[in-house]
């Protein structure tokens, strides 16, 4: 059973105010896809790997990955650009792991235990961590309606790893009954998979605003 990594790279960066595709963004002498890339050709449990990206940036990408990654245009919306990850597939593979390369910094030992978290019953697994953080529920004008309750929840990470055919099959009714969402994850949970969270690893966290780029800088330039 093979497995494939597809890594979206489509964001725009525009909170990072770079003026260009955030994977192309440089992080301690590297552009972010390059990280990313590199983390899952030393993984020892991903066969193939996909970047999907902007289509006009698709060559610029290609530069900056390992020889062996594919690069392959996008589309308009988050689950259009998997499903063109998933359709470069080769015929052997099995399980898929879909990361984001706004988090540049994942490690192939996160790679490895997601992956081999994946088995019956579970079909998806990804790394998450406890959220730590009092949380607020606002109104459109940000006045405060509730403290919600913070035991149980998590913040979810990527890679998000399921099997191909339960990827395949809600990617396939996105456009028709399931609608929008953020993550992999959630078109699993919609469509009636049982999803499995395991701890994630606070060095993988998303990179939007510039603040979260300094901070990525310092963890990977310290000596």
């Amino acid at each position: 059973m093979s497995t494939a990594a597809i890594i979206v790279a489509a964001g725009a960066g525009e909170r990072l105010g770079a003026g260009l595709p955030k994977a192309l963004v440089h992080l301690g002498g590297q552009p972010m896809i390059a990280r990313a890339a590199s983390a899952f050709v030393a993984s020892a449990s991903v066969e193939q790997i996909v970047v999907v990206a902007p289509p006009k940036f698709t060559d610029a990408l290609h530069e900056h990955v390992p020889a062996e990654v594919q690069v392959v245009p996008g589309g308009a919306t988050r689950q259009l650009s998997v499903t063109a990850g998933l359709d470069t597939l080769g015929p052997d593979v099995r399980v898929v792991a879909v990361h984001d390369a706004a988090r540049p910094l994942v490690t192939p030992e996160l790679i490895d235990r997601t992956v081999a978290a994946l088995r019956p019953p579970w079909d998806a697994v990804a790394p998450a961590l406890a959220v730590v953080d009092t949380l607020k529920a606002v109104d459109n004008r940000g006045v405060v309606l509730r403290t919600i309750d913070r035991t149980g929840v998590w913040a979810v990470q990527t890679p998000q790893v399921s099997s191909r055919a339960a990827l395949e099959r809600v990617h396939a009714r996105v456009a028709s009954d399931i609608g929008a969402a953020t993550d992999d994850l959630s078109l699993v949970e919609r469509a009636g998979g049982r999803v499995l969270l395991i701890e994630g690893d606070p060095a993988n966290f998303k990179i939007t605003h510039p603040v979260d780029l300094v901070l990525a800088t310092r963890l990977v330039t310290s000596p």
